[in-house]
């Protein structure tokens, strides 16, 4: 559903019409002229009781902290630096206050840690499950925010962190990148990124069609996380599936032009991998290379919201 909305919004809307907005829909936040050479970097998150979180066996605090954590990453995609978060609740009747401070208790040590003050928001109460909202603004310099459309034919795709398996508790608990993010692209020549929320085919799928190119993934390259072999033994699909679609890795995904490649990956340490999963191609599509060299068509799997 979420897909088919978005095409047909920016249908109706199809390119900014305010001078102020210099990014509107379809990347991982929008953009909006701030002045004095800085521009503002905006993104929300919806997230409800038993599709993101299940209230029923996890923590207040720990659900609390992943709703502002998603929202984060998505600044941490535009290269950003977090300011100001909004937190918005319907909450159920029975226990909205006792929800609410538990919510709160598990985002603030968070938004400490990245200095992003909890700035407002508001509260409801209704017969239905916890949903909540949270709207994080950011900021940068005036043309420095990353976005998903900038990637060339040849530039390396570049991944944060291993992937899959994030039901096991990752999806909770995973801290933002924007550190990484920063610092990478204060260093570094970057022509594209987003962070990897829905599933690492999905995502760059995307990347790669707002760039107006396609992309080739080599699977002997892509690492996967060891919750991704342990859900396989479950689920009885390829690790490798898990890798590609689980999706709520929250790693982030940047297109670097081959020039840079070699000094970026050498920036890796063991709490931020930097590791080169395939390259954008000039054909429109998606690719898987295995390990013996086929290639072969790879369906965008990932999280489809509303399917």
């Amino acid at each position: 559903m979420e897909l088919e909305f978005i095409d047909w919004l920016t249908r109706q809307i199809p390119a900014p019409r305010h001078p102020a907005v210099r990014i509107g829909i379809g990347d991982d936040a929008a953009v909006l002229d701030a002045g004095s050479n800085q521009e503002w970097v905006v993104t929300t998150d919806m997230l409800m009781d038993g599709t993101h979180f299940k209230l029923s066996e996890q923590a207040a605090e720990r659900v609390g902290r992943k709703c502002l954590a998603v929202s984060l990453s998505d600044i941490a995609a535009m290269a950003a630096e977090p300011v100001a978060a909004f937190v918005s609740a319907a909450l159920p009747n029975d226990n909205a206050a006792e929800l609410a401070r538990g919510l709160l208790g598990g985002m603030l040590p968070l938004a400490r840690r990245f200095g992003c003050e909890i700035a407002g928001g508001d509260t409801n109460c209704w017969r239905g499950p916890a949903v909540i909202d949270v709207t994080v603004v950011g900021r940068c310099g005036k043309g420095r925010a990353l976005t998903r459309s900038g990637a060339h034919p040849g530039d390396a795709i570049v991944v944060t962190g291993p992937l899959g398996g994030s039901l096991r508790g990752r999806h909770l608990d995973f801290v933002p990148r924007i550190e990484t993010a920063i610092r990478l692209r204060a260093g570094f020549t970057l022509h594209a990124g987003c962070d990897i929320s829905d599933g690492l085919a999905l995502d760059l799928w995307r990347v790669a069609k707002a760039s107006g190119c396609g992309a080739l993934l080599e699977a002997k390259q892509i690492p996967i996380h060891g919750d991704a072999v342990s859900e396989s033994t479950i689920s009885g699909r390829d690790p490798l599936w898990h890798a590609l679609g689980d999706g709520e890795d929250f790693e982030l995904l940047f297109a670097v032009p081959p020039s840079e490649v070699a000094r970026l990956v050498a920036e890796a340490t063991p709490e931020t991998p930097l590791v080169v999963v395939g390259r954008f191609v000039p054909e429109p599509g998606l690719w898987l290379e295995d390990p013996d060299g086929t290639r072969r068509p790879l369906e965008p799997v990932g999280y489809r919201h509303g399917t």
